[in-house]
């Protein structure tokens, strides 16, 4: 069945990049019944991401970092992670930090890790907290800090993250009592940056 193939080569759909992705997308992930196709579906990916759209961006860096539809490429995941994670998406913000955190792709870089996590934490991704919180109480990459191990426990706990309850309280058994009040005080304070 080539109907998608065949229509989306086509038709030229003008203004409607969004159009491009989703045919894309349900190309690569065999979502037409269309069996196989060439390079057209990942060049409309491709397209949409070089054109500056954030979510090509981070869809083609997940499909390098995992190898589904392309060969697995870790230094081109890393590329379209910072792109997408640089135009403010949060996920791509989170999984970037995570290859700087483990050298994929990259030199293992704990600063760099934890400027992206940083920046998915703030945006309000609970896995970004949970690993900020991680990296302050093991002052890995940044000055060890349990007040602020603390809030990012705190704030992931209080968003799902259940193993972060007991992690959050392991942290406190190393603080005084004013560092646990002036941590769930900045927690309490704290809202996510848009």
């Amino acid at each position: 069945m080539m109907m998608g193939m065949s229509f989306g080569r086509r038709h030229n759909w003008k203004g409607g990049m969004m159009k491009h992705i989703l045919l894309a997308l349900l190309l690569l992930f065999g979502m037409t019944g269309v069996v196989t196709a060439d390079d057209y579906e990942l060049h409309l990916l491709r397209t949409a991401a070089e054109t500056g759209n954030m979510k090509a961006q981070y869809d083609l860096a997940l499909m390098y970092y995992t190898g589904q539809g392309v060969p697995q490429d870790y230094q081109q995941a890393v590329r379209w992670y910072t792109k997408a994670a640089e135009a403010g998406n949060m996920k791509a913000q989170h999984n970037l930090a995570l290859m700087y955190d483990n050298g994929q792709g990259v030199p293992q870089d704990y600063q760099q890790a934890v400027r992206w996590y940083a920046k998915a934490a703030e945006a309000g991704n609970t896995k970004a907290q949970h690993n900020l919180a991680a990296m302050y109480f093991e002052g890995k990459g940044i000055p060890q800090d349990s007040v602020l191990a603390h809030v990012w426990a705190n704030l992931a706990a209080s968003q799902g993250q259940e193993d972060m309850v007991k992690k959050r309280d392991a942290i406190a058994t190393f603080m005084t009592p004013q560092q646990i009040a002036e941590a769930q005080k900045l927690a309490r304070e704290w809202k996510p940056v848009k």
